[in-house]
């Protein structure tokens, strides 16, 4: 076993854990899951059936990702982050019957590479995060995300961009749509409402 898992943690054996993974104190990996390498699972956090999550993703403590799911590389879940899965949550029918697992269809959250969700923010499914995008703590994202984009409020609407190193970009001085990171210097080109790389 070329992972880390503690004691008091649950993986069921049809989960895969890439190498150098480790799940920690309480958290629950559950049937089918598929982790990458380098990723962090922390205390008691949460990952559904089937859930995908790429390398070095890192889920701090008590974060729910209900399956459908699907993160890519380097993916931060913050503590108590939750992506829903229900867009319609009941647990009755119309008649007053419990609802079964096959009385639903489950939707997902997906999140893209690099993207960052702040500290007990929610994810409505179904709904995309962009590449390199950055959720503020306690947003409740219920559109599409935009690569690049800073989103925070409920429900989360868009206040700025941030660049890979999750820094708030400036707008150069002179130089309308082309911004900046302040601390690693790189340089972005937003054209309709979208943001690439130079």
């Amino acid at each position: 076993m070329n992972y880390r898992v503690q004691p008091s943690a649950q993986v069921d054996e049809t989960a895969e854990i890439g190498a150098g993974s480790s799940v920690w104190d309480l958290a629950q990996v559950r049937e089918g899951a598929r982790l990458g390498q380098g990723c962090v699972i922390g205390r008691g956090a949460y990952v559904g059936t089937g859930v995908r999550m790429g390398d070095n993703c890192k889920l701090q403590n008590y974060a729910l990702v209900y399956e459908p799911a699907e993160l890519g590389d380097g993916v931060f879940i913050g503590p108590a982050v939750v992506l829903t899965n229900d867009h319609n949550p009941r647990s009755v029918d119309p008649e007053g019957r419990q609802k079964r697992g096959g009385d639903w269809e489950a939707v997902g959250v997906t999140i893209a590479d690099g993207a960052s969700i702040g500290a007990r923010s929610v994810c409505v499914a179904p709904v995309a995060v962009g590449r390199w995008s950055l959720v503020a703590a306690g947003a409740v994202v219920t559109k599409d995300v935009p690569d690049f984009a800073l989103v925070a409020g409920v429900p989360a609407r868009q206040i700025g961009w941030v660049g890979r190193a999750g820094v708030r970009l400036t707008e150069r001085e002179g130089e309308p749509g082309v911004w900046e990171c302040p601390q690693t210097g790189a340089r972005y080109e937003e054209k309709d409402g979208v943001l690439t790389e130079r």
